[in-house]
């Protein structure tokens, strides 16, 4: 593998490493693609795929339920079984990894299994398990795509089954009867509604004031007030003062800002494996907002505190870079992601806001290089036009600035909500939701902002994001007719309100 030289280097296959990839080689350009596990990265294998997967699985499960108590449909669900679940979730991660693989190969892109580290601006050393190293050096430009993992709490270092992060609580042994989620957040939030379908007790912890705290306030209360509704604890502005690992021994966590400690207890009720019980689970104390504390027993913890970025071992400074304070690799060119180092760009987790770190929003990043690097001039990404999910149930989706976002960005602002009850869809549905627009003032003004709570929004998102995309008016949204019945037609009956030609809402 010694003296290898191709035009792109990219460190990293998950969505931004292998989308670069793919496009850069499509345009020509000889790609190497270094990775140490599998491509696809954590989105494919431990997070977006997976946890879809079993959260379309939590919908057919409500859909007994509301089929029996809401329709009359007399159905009864006798069991989950966890196995033959797991292997359907598997299958199509399987599926989706040997497509991207083949993808990769059909575009001439050379994937090398192995540990990159840098050794110069545009050259990596790699260590191949089971077959040396080699150095490898790009002609036109090396791409950092190495990702991030879960961000983890003094103390309650991840065991895998009792404490869990993002990364494993979907391949946890089998279904816990309670789960206590710190972390309310769009993964702490599908992870509480994943585990509520499947019959766990849920108590859902965030430190900041509401659920979802980037999103418009309007979206916090209307999803708290339907995790609520079904039946999950949620406790906003409280802290996590001890967590303590039922039978075992007590340890000291160290000192740490956030002031977990782990220790013994009285034996928890055991997590159920589906054939084996065990004796351990965790015992938590909670400091709410308004005082007081509450004790919260459960099977399981998950840790949903947010990711870091990873750079171990990369070896940055041999390239001329560095991390900020935060641990992010920064461009110094927005327009195209490339670093101070020229030739040296930066795509996926890796990058600091503006970036969201989505996966789609990856994919988006690594187009951008991969043909800044072929010699075209892309269009920068927009990250005001990209969506945000949270595939709870119900769903949230926005796009764009919220309303105080909006005022404290110096925007006159006007908006409008309406709820999917008032529409004859929403209404089968039966979920609550609602849509809320938030634009400048008339007819005429642009849309900012659109925001959805309620059944299926993640397939609605795509229309609003072109309106704000396009700076878009109320008034140019109201000319385009939207299907009756339709969830979609509350946003188009919402852009009909503000651009004073409401029919069923009047402003």
């Amino acid at each position: 593998m010694s003296g290898n030289t191709t035009d792109v280097i990219v460190i990293g296959g998950g969505t931004g490493g292998y989308s670069t990839a793919l496009r850069a080689a499509h345009l020509g350009l000889g790609v190497t693609l270094v990775e140490r596990d599998l491509v696809g990265g954590t989105c494919l294998h431990r997070g977006c795929v997976p946890s879809k997967a079993m959260l379309h699985a939590a919908e057919l499960v409500d859909g007994v339920a509301e089929a029996r108590e809401r329709w009359g449909v007399k159905a009864t669900l006798d069991s989950v079984d966890w196995s033959a679940l797991v292997a359907t979730r598997d299958d199509i991660v399987s599926r989706n990894h040997k497509g991207v693989e083949g993808q990769l190969s059909a575009a001439g892109v050379t994937v090398v299994r192995g540990t990159a580290t840098l050794a110069g601006p545009r050259t990596v050393q790699v260590d191949v398990p089971g077959a040396g190293g080699g150095r490898w050096t790009a002609r036109r430009g090396l791409v950092l795509a190495t990702g991030s993992r879960p961000r983890t709490l003094p103390g309650l270092e991840p065991t895998g089954e009792h404490i869990v992060t993002s990364d494993d609580a979907l391949f946890a042994p089998g279904l816990p009867s309670s789960v206590l989620v710190l972390g309310g957040g769009a993964i702490g939030v599908e992870y509480a509604s994943f585990h509520r379908s499947m019959g766990a007790e849920v108590t859902l912890v965030e430190a900041a004031e509401r659920l979802l705290p980037l999103e418009d306030e309007d979206v916090s209360r209307h999803l708290t007030r339907a995790l609520k509704k079904r039946g999950i604890t949620v406790l906003t502005g409280a802290r996590l003062t001890d967590a303590r690992r039922t039978g075992t021994h007590r340890t000291s966590a160290g000192q740490s800002g956030t002031g977990i400690r782990t220790g013994t207890g009285q034996s928890g009720a055991g997590v159920r494996t589906g054939t084996e019980q065990s004796g351990a689970g965790i015992e938590a104390r909670v400091q709410p907002a308004r005082g007081g504390e509450t004790v919260i027993a459960a099977e399981r913890l998950l840790v949903a505190v947010g990711r870091v970025p990873v750079t171990d071992g990369l070896n940055l400074a041999a390239a001329g870079l560095a991390t900020d304070e935060r641990g992010f690799v920064p461009p110094a060119d927005w327009a195209t992601l490339e670093t101070a180092v020229p030739g040296v760009f930066v795509v996926g987790d890796l990058l600091p806001p503006p970036s969201l770190g989505l996966a789609h929003a990856s994919f988006a990043e690594g187009l951008v290089v991969a043909e800044t690097l072929a010699g075209l001039r892309p269009r920068p990404v927009d990250y005001a036009a990209v969506p945000r999910v949270t595939y709870s149930s119900p769903q949230t989706a926005s796009v764009g600035l919220g309303e105080a976002a909006a005022r404290d960005a110096g925007f006159e602002v006007v908006s409008n909500v309406l709820p999917l009850t008032a529409t004859a869809k929403g209404m089968v549905h039966g979920q609550g939701g609602m849509v809320k627009v938030v634009a400048e003032p008339g007819p005429d003004g642009r849309v900012l902002g659109v925001h959805l709570v309620g059944p299926h929004v993640s397939e609605m998102i795509s229309e609003s994001q072109l309106a704000v995309a396009w700076d878009a008016s109320p008034a140019d949204i109201a000319q385009h007719i939207h299907a009756h019945p339709t969830l979609s037609e509350a946003v188009g009956e919402t852009f009909l309100t503000l651009a004073g030609r409401g029919l069923h809402q009047h402003a």
